[in-house]
């Protein structure tokens, strides 16, 4: 029987980014609350719940044509997801580092001019106008080249996670003569003997490892 072979679109990868400059925020203080008595008798305690048996896995059909898998699960558990996103969150810390400094140096200027009143020259006031200006553009930059760069990381590592996860849904795929794997998240219900996602991130993790780029 011919395979057909189809790309996973694996989307999961891309997470929300934040990347503009951190704002200071005032901590509240904090209250001490009032002193209390301990009471006399400690109250009861209720039994403690037993604890939850872990139900084996539904075992797959025989003969079925037609699996499920789970791509979040895949990305968010699988040893390459979270490598994946823990660098894109390390780049992403970096460019928020970067540009909340920049963005310390705009306010530092700024609160210099609001506060300088008649002390600051007018040839200083000029000058810190210019120089807050400037900073002002290279944040702007700043944003823009980190929102980039965070952006094509995200698309790199999305492209080697689905090219290595593919093959490893077609080999399941193909030893079970399955016609057709779907997404969970497509599917209102499905049987759970027939989800392959456990068995796919078992073969993702122990498949060899390809060196990241750069």
């Amino acid at each position: 029987m011919k395979v057909l072979k189809m790309t996973v679109m694996v989307a999961v990868l891309t997470m929300a980014l934040a990347v503009g400059p951190a704002l200071a925020q005032a901590t509240p203080p904090v209250q001490t609350p009032p002193a209390q008595q301990p009471p006399a008798t400690p109250p009861a305690q209720p039994p403690a719940a037993p604890a939850a048996t872990p139900q084996p896995p539904k075992p797959f059909p025989e003969g079925a044509k037609i699996a499920l898998i789970n791509l979040q699960a895949i990305a968010s558990t699988s040893v390459e997801g979270k490598a994946a996103t823990a660098r894109i969150q390390e780049l992403q810390k970096k460019k928020t580092a970067e540009l909340t400094d920049k963005n310390k140096q705009a306010q530092a200027i700024q609160t210099k001019l609001q506060q300088g009143g008649t002390v600051l020259s007018e040839q200083a006031r000029s000058q810190a106008e210019k120089d807050l200006q400037k900073l002002q553009r290279e944040l702007q930059g700043m944003q823009e080249d980190a929102q980039q760069e965070i952006g094509e990381l995200q698309q790199s590592l999305q492209v080697e996670f689905q090219n290595r996860l593919n093959p490893i849904i077609e080999q399941v795929a193909t030893e079970k003569s399955l016609h057709l794997v779907l997404s969970v998240e497509s599917v209102v219900w499905g049987y759970a003997g027939i989800d392959i996602t456990p068995e796919v991130i078992k073969r993702f993790d122990a498949a060899p490892k390809t060196a990241p780029k750069k």
